[in-house]
């Protein structure tokens, strides 16, 4: 049975895949919050990721890792250094140590936010981060190429689009970005799968409007099942799609927080 470590695995993603990826592999569930209590074939593991030593035990064994840790939204630099930064780079390095031959890494749709929402994006695009978080983002794509590169570490880079509880589309916005738990699933086991070497793929399910027209996708096999259509018109406008700057870049609301420009980028 193949040993899949997932990090972050209190949160939303996380235990959603725990939940359908029971008796499929073996689990290793890293969190710093308290968490459920293994069940058969898993093993928990209660610490921080910037635990040099800790990953490194959790990491005995494991194929392939599914990095969710980090804080999932804007925060303090000083949190967003220690969680998404320090926290990446010491599960790449321990996964790297113990011969880990998969990280899939949950990046974001805000590592390119003050993209244009005119403007359709396939990946090979220079980043254009919409926050402190973003940043962080597009640190863990550099990280993994870098390891993919340096040490042979195959890495798929995922930029989620939008993942909630519940699992439907909340705003406007979402109608492009959103990304069903089911879809979701299918496209981090098509990453863990996937025969390439390091990849940068968009998730979101096949929304007519969206923004993402992504051959890497495809390269890894993943087919979308559901669709952000299916609640048009449910979805009613939201303040988020009222903001100025927000109405017109793909980030959103995160492109609106803290600017002083007073203008919205091209």
């Amino acid at each position: 049975m193949k040993k899949v470590m997932i990090t972050g695995a209190a949160g939303l993603i996380g235990r959603m895949l725990r939940a359908r990826w029971q008796g499929q592999w073996a689990l290793v569930l890293v969190d710093r919050a308290e968490m459920e209590p293994a069940g058969p074939h898993e093993t928990v593991v209660r610490c921080d990721l910037s635990d040099h030593a800790a990953m490194q035990r959790a990491m005995q064994g494991v194929d392939a890792v599914v990095h969710l840790g980090g804080i999932s939204t804007e925060a303090p630099w000083a949190d967003i250094r220690d969680s998404n930064i320090e926290g990446c780079y010491q599960t790449f390095e321990a996964a790297r140590l113990a011969g880990v031959r998969r990280i899939v890494f949950a990046s974001s749709n805000h590592a390119i936010g003050f993209y244009p929402r005119s403007t359709p994006l396939t990946g090979a695009e220079p980043v254009r981060p919409d926050t402190r978080y973003g940043v962080s983002k597009a640190f863990g794509e550099a990280l993994a190429s870098y390891y993919a590169d340096k040490f042979g570490l195959t890495a798929v880079c995922l930029r989620i689009g939008t993942a909630r509880s519940p699992d439907e589309p909340g705003e406007l916005r979402h109608l492009s970005t959103w990304i069903s738990h089911r879809d979701l699933a299918q496209l981090i086991e098509r990453s863990i799968e996937a025969d390439v070497h390091f990849e940068i793929v968009f998730g979101a399910s096949n929304n007519r409007e969206g923004w993402w027209p992504d051959e890497a996708q495809r390269r890894i096999g993943y087919a979308p099942q559901d669709s952000a259509d299916d609640w048009r018109g449910r979805v009613t406008e939201h303040a988020n799609d009222r903001d100025p700057i927000a109405r017109d870049l793909q980030g959103g609301i995160y492109c609106s927080w803290e600017n002083t420009r007073g203008a919205t980028p091209r």
